[in-house]
């Protein structure tokens, strides 16, 4: 488990159990909260543990309707976008030579990345993009004069 990786690197997050570790038949999983990434959700995985509640926890939940077009119980508003500085240190801490960059803001984090003397480039992926409308192809060049300038 991921959290088990963590912990070895030397990262400090409270006490967890698998829940693959326990038996279907365990009460504690009665009680328990679950975390599970989105594709457990409707699985043969799930139906270990009987009768449950769900919800699901992404900046999405902000916009009314999500909760109920994911056909969750709850919803939680929680985004995992990184922050300017957050995106700049994990790929100093890489040392990283190349960086593909597939969406948010790809053509300005590609001028820098490449104004710090990166190999980095827009990757478009299946996933599509809020801002940008095509990130393979957004290239620093292209930036207009408007945007913001990290």
């Amino acid at each position: 488990p991921l959290n088990r990786v963590y912990r070895e690197g030397g990262i400090r997050i409270p006490e967890t159990q698998y829940a693959g570790d326990f038996k279907k038949t365990d009460p504690a999983l009665r009680q328990a909260l679950i975390l599970a990434p989105p594709s457990a959700g409707g699985s043969s995985w799930m139906k270990r543990f009987g009768e449950y509640s769900d919800a699901f926890a992404s900046g999405w939940m902000m916009l009314r309707g999500t909760r109920r077009r994911r056909g969750v119980d709850r919803g939680f508003v929680l985004s995992d976008h990184a922050d300017w500085p957050g995106l700049l240190w994990a790929i100093e801490q890489t040392g990283a030579e190349r960086v593909m960059v597939t969406h948010g803001s790809v053509g300005i984090l590609v001028r820098y990345l490449r104004e710090l003397g990166l190999d980095a480039q827009g990757f478009s992926t299946e996933y599509g993009d809020e801002e940008d409308s095509n990130p393979a192809t957004a290239e620093p060049e292209a930036a207009s004069a408007g945007e913001a300038q990290p």
